[in-house]
């Protein structure tokens, strides 16, 4: 067995994998756990108590982090119009295009955290499928990422707003910002994230919705939230 790095060393035991911490206290924690060379995401992860083999059990929604993410978010727009084009890339659309951009992303194209369509383009956009939803990057309604307002979109997701969605296995990942924000930065983002998993709760799930939830960075450890704290 390959002896672990110092840095993994140094961070054995800051987990109690028995306890349930408040989000403040883990927040600090994983902070202090973040010492890799590079700028760590901190990230929550979320099991349910869904079947997402069930149309009526399928979580998933948006929502704007207070604090942006930290990221260079890479938006690329599906829309036809000359008007929508333009705002698109005032907006900051790292590509936007119409059958050139599909047939790109045909050819397996993905190179890029977000894709808004026009709804005019969704005809096209649903022969991307077997691409796209994996990858977690399908536009949709109810995301806001299928939308005449292309330049709207655009902005909004580069100043902080993210999409989210259980996967088969009932688990979310979203992330609530960079290990360099504040503590209190990266509380406000985590705190908004909770708030709309638990409005996503589908009327038909019974039981106990939210099984488990917790907080890490990249390349640190995992914190278990305490439920009644959220």
């Amino acid at each position: 067995m390959p002896k672990p790095s110092k840095r993994i060393a140094a961070l054995e035991g800051k987990s109690d994998k028995n306890k349930k911490y408040e989000l403040a206290e883990a927040t600090q924690i994983v902070k202090e756990c973040a010492t890799a060379k590079f700028d760590e995401s901190v990230d929550l992860a979320f099991h349910l108590g869904v079947d997402p083999r069930h149309a009526d059990q399928m979580v998933r929604g948006s929502v704007d982090l207070p604090h942006g993410t930290g990221k260079d978010v890479r938006v690329v727009v599906l829309c036809k119009s000359e008007a929508q084009i333009a705002e698109a890339k005032e907006a900051g659309a790292i590509e936007v295009g119409s059958d050139d951009i599909v047939e790109k992303i045909t050819d397996g194209w993905t190179d890029f955290d977000s894709l808004i369509a026009a709804p005019d383009m969704m005809g096209a956009v649903g022969k991307l499928g077997r691409i796209l939803g994996p990858r977690g990057l399908m536009p949709s309604p109810k995301a806001g990422t299928v939308t005449p307002q292309v330049g709207k979109a655009v902005t909004d997701i580069k100043k902080g707003k993210i999409d989210y969605r259980v996967d088969k296995f009932a688990n979310i990942l979203v992330p609530v910002g960079k290990a360099s924000f504040s503590t209190d930065q990266i509380i406000e983002n985590a705190a908004s994230v909770i708030a709309s998993v638990i409005k996503a709760r589908p009327s038909s799930c019974k039981g106990t919705y939210m099984k488990s939830c917790s907080i890490s960075s990249t390349m640190g450890p995992g914190f278990k939230l305490d439920p009644s704290s959220l």
